[in-house]
């Protein structure tokens, strides 16, 4: 165990040295954030406004035609925005990791010349979540469960799509295609690294949540509202840093696993057994 989380810690460590060579490398997730936010909010007023989530829908009715495509497009949008991004934040990742110096607009640059292949990507994306929604709302337990398998592999299979549709030429079909084929081929990395990062940040959040709590009671004690406001917002802050800082490490570990897994390199910031270690202690092939 101790050993994974050092292994899960020197990757956070690598990934944290890219974004500390480029700290505009945030600025992606957090335009994604707002943009996401934007959207949710651009269908969710005025579906609030026509009354939508009040009145609901004639009991046995269930979701007219006209939801089920709105929900759909919503869909399609939020995943384009985040797709968009993501590819923005790999992209100028990959510049780094080879050695560039890369700007905002290099990532924003590299999204806007995939477009095409990004919504594309993002309507298979919304097909597949509203296809698994619809099975798991009518199913019983073990029917979402396997659901839930079903989206976790599906997960997995399409990890390396971002870094397919920046450095290669293709379709988002066939994105995904490789994507699933350089998981076959580095077998369980995509899935240690994730898994590493997520123990990392899952223990720095609950440290936070702890001391936020903490916090918290001695704010509370003193029976000052401006001092259990601000408490209250320093942590909710906290918690919007950690998950940005997630999302661009991230980002930056999915580069250098697309680097490790379709071109043989992992230099630099990065080594081979660090990516192929993430996550298990493994003692063979440590270089």
């Amino acid at each position: 165990m101790f050993e994974k989380l050092s292994n899960s810690w020197e990757l956070v460590k690598a990934s944290a040295a890219v974004l500390q060579a480029d700290k505009e490398l945030l600025l992606f997730p957090i335009i994604s954030a707002a943009l996401s936010l934007l959207v949710v909010a651009t269908f969710a007023v005025p579906a609030i406004l026509a009354g939508v989530f009040t009145s609901g829908f004639p009991e046995g009715s269930g979701l007219p035609a006209v939801g089920y495509a709105a929900v759909f497009l919503f869909y399609v949008v939020q995943y384009f925005v985040i797709f968009f991004c993501n590819t923005a934040l790999v992209g100028a990742a990959l510049i780094r990791l080879r050695g560039g110096d890369p700007t905002v607009a290099d990532g924003f640059r590299i999204a806007a010349s995939r477009v095409g292949p990004i919504l594309g990507y993002a309507f298979i994306a919304a097909t597949v979540g509203m296809v698994l929604r619809a099975i798991s709302e009518r199913s019983g337990f073990l029917g979402r469960l396997v659901v839930g398998l079903v989206g976790f592999a599906w997960g997995l299979a399409t990890y390396l799509v971002v870094p397919v549709l920046v450095v290669e030429d293709v379709g988002p079909i066939e994105a995904v295609q490789r994507s699933a084929s350089y998981l076959r081929k580095t077998w369980g990395e995509q899935i240690a690294g994730n898994l590493g990062m997520g123990l990392v940040f899952g223990l720095i959040g609950l440290g936070t949540l702890a001391a936020g709590i903490v916090l918290l009671v001695a704010a509370a004690a003193t029976k000052s509202a401006a001092l259990i406001v601000i408490v209250a917002v320093g942590l909710l802050l906290s918690f919007v840093a950690i998950a940005l800082v997630s999302s661009a490490l991230s980002g930056v570990y999915a580069a250098a696993v697309y680097r490790y897994a379709a071109e043989g390199q992992a230099d630099g910031f990065f080594t081979p057994a660090m990516v192929r270690n993430a996550f298990r202690a493994d003692p063979r092939g440590r270089d």
